[in-house]
């Protein structure tokens, strides 16, 4: 994992920019890439958000890392530069999952289509799980389907956190669950298909599934009584 100092050498073209940071295109040693800066909070003291967004800078920087080392694709992390904030990641080309996901039913994507996605999903975050790691934002826009392979890419794990306790996975597949039924309906029983390969992917699927039954028995509690 290399420092970044003059090695990104054209200008940076913004991308897209959320609460926590700023991912831009630009290339590095050649090669296009993303680069994602976390940028500084006015609100906080200038030492501590400069100790805040370095050690969050890390733990991102570590867990992709960790992610890799478990079987999972992801971006290549091709460099860290804690003056910057930023971190250097292997361009890769999408679609994402939640577009090919919204073109169910009218064009391009079929039942066999969508269960090797669903298959692909599954077993992915059981790795991630297995191997005590959470990555706290699974929805379908941190997910890339590489162009020609169709190589699901986790990315963006700016909340991810290392954890063995089941709630903590559950609460991971909540999220997905929840992201799902919000934006792919029209889908159908796709997380049940993620589900059944993340049973298969996953040694520890049991406690896990069984932890998942209850946060969804809460998140229907809070609905009722907001």
């Amino acid at each position: 994992m290399a420092t970044e100092t003059d090695s990104r050498d054209s200008a940076l073209t913004l991308l897209k920019q959320g609460a926590e940071a700023r991912v831009f295109e630009s290339s590095f040693v050649g090669k296009r890439c993303v680069v994602k800066e976390r940028f500084s909070k006015k609100y906080r003291h200038p030492t501590l958000d400069s100790k805040l967004t370095l050690k969050r800078l890390n733990a991102e920087a570590r867990c992709v890392t960790k992610a890799r080392k478990l079987g999972v694709c992801t971006p290549v992390l091709y460099a860290v530069d804690p003056a910057l904030h930023t971190l250097t990641f292997e361009y890769v080309e999408d679609p994402s999952v939640k577009d090919v996901f919204l073109e169910f039913g009218s064009r391009g994507l079929g039942e066999e289509g969508l269960d090797n996605i669903a298959t692909q999903i599954g077993h992915a975050i059981g790795k991630l799980h297995d191997g005590g790691l959470v990555h706290g934002d699974l929805t379908t826009s941190n997910m890339l389907l590489k162009s020609g392979t169709n190589e699901l890419v986790l990315i963006d794990f700016g909340l991810s956190f290392t954890s063995t306790l089941p709630e903590d996975k559950a609460v991971d597949l909540y999220v997905l669950e929840r992201a799902i039924l919000s934006m792919h309906s029209s889908c159908g029983n796709v997380m049940d298909r993620i589900l059944t390969a993340y049973r298969k992917s996953s040694k520890q699927w049991s406690s896990t599934l069984n932890k998942l039954a209850q946060v969804r028995q809460r998140g229907r509690k809070r609905t009722m009584v907001g």
